[in-house]
């Protein structure tokens, strides 16, 4: 499969040549060596074209999808995925855009405001965050504010509402979550705020997630069939034969394979970008596993205080059970009380009576 792909890529690498280079610099077999034996079969599998790239790493992403140099192919992927004409204007710093330190948790996160001046945050996560929807709702609405507060800030007293465009969140998430999983053949959810009336109000804010481990259920054996296919399938997809099948059917894809293989030939800068992603996913899965054992710790409390609930409404039960225990015996304690007076009055008739017998008849 390497020599197909290189029969259409010939700037790829073979991996002895690739090794050669990396020994031939003290610093790059450190930090090669320093990877690991999985790490460095992933960098060398897919800087040979044994697999493909992961361009959904941000520094791949923005390298073959950079706003500023090649607009038009981030253009197009966003155009497919909000299903209108779509423009960049302007790249956008993204660090404001995170609460605390959550960007950690990302491996690609850009910013970009379109020509209608709406604003569109585009992330990838390696591992599908808890809570997506409101991680996702807090980070539209951060968004949110900073357009109002941009906009209010140019226009001062001129400022009206009306201003006040859109917002996109779009999140490509490469290992799905449970509430993901329940929709198997389902990998493109929009969401958008509507009423239970039929009032139509400009809310602004939208929402696509894309988990691609189910579209790439979805694709396997199957004909890349439409655009949006395509362009998922060049984000997440690093199987050969896909990329084959890929750039038979949408062959404008050819020159984003031949940018990253290109990238490739700059070994220490493609190092380089590897290491800074490895970073990224340690951090990812360290907060992760927070995140599930925080997730744990609340089911657990929620359990816990469930529990406690059960508890004290059964003591309370019981501690009315007692009442009326209590209550009946002081009642049967009552009646024994009469009974027994009813026995001593009945013996002092009876005795009175033996003493009237006793008597001698007058």
């Amino acid at each position: 499969m390497t020599g197909k792909l290189k029969q259409h890529f010939p700037m790829i690498y073979e991996r002895e040549d690739l090794l050669r280079q990396i020994e031939a610099k003290p610093a790059l077999r450190q930090r090669f060596d320093s990877w690991g034996v999985s790490r460095q079969k992933e960098f060398l599998d897919f800087c040979t074209g044994v697999r493909g790239t992961k361009l959904l790493y941000d520094s791949f992403f923005k390298e073959i999808l950079n706003p500023e140099y090649t607009p038009e192919r981030l253009n197009r992927l966003l155009s497919v995925l909000l299903g209108r004409h779509v423009t960049i204007k302007h790249v956008l710093p993204g660090d404001s855009t995170r609460i605390a330190d959550e960007g950690s948790l990302l491996i690609m996160d850009i910013i970009v405001q379109l020509d209608d001046g709406s604003l569109a945050d585009v992330e990838a996560q390696k591992i599908g965050y808890a809570f997506p929807g409101q991680r996702s709702a807090c980070y539209s609405a951060d968004l949110l504010l900073r357009q109002y507060k941009r906009i209010r800030d140019e226009q001062k007293k001129k400022f009206s509402y009306l201003e006040i465009k859109e917002v996109y969140t779009i999140v490509f998430i490469e290992e799905s979550t449970g509430e993901f999983r329940k929709f198997p053949g389902e990998y493109l959810h929009y969401f958008e705020q509507r009423s239970n009336t039929g009032i139509r109000l400009d809310l602004l804010q939208k929402y696509l997630f894309i988990p691609l481990d189910i579209f790439g259920w979805n694709i396997q054996n199957k004909d890349i069939s439409n655009e949006t296919e395509a362009w998922l399938a060049f984000l997440s997809q690093d199987d050969p034969e896909i990329i084959l099948r890929l750039i038979d059917t949408y062959p404008e894809f050819r020159s984003m394979y031949e940018d990253v293989y290109r990238l490739c030939q700059n070994v220490e800068r493609v190092m380089e970008m590897f290491s800074e992603e490895l970073r990224i996913l340690d951090r990812n899965t360290v907060q992760y596993m927070i995140d599930e054992m925080q997730a744990e710790i609340d089911n657990q409390k929620s359990e816990i205080d469930h529990q406690k609930a059960e508890l004290a409404s059964r003591k309370s039960e019981i501690d009315n059970q007692k009442a009326e225990l209590a209550s009946r015996k002081s009642e049967i304690d009552h009646q024994k009380a009469q009974l027994q007076e009813k026995d001593r009055m009945i013996r002092e008739l009876e005795r009175r009576i033996a003493e009237l017998e006793k008597q001698p008849d007058r």
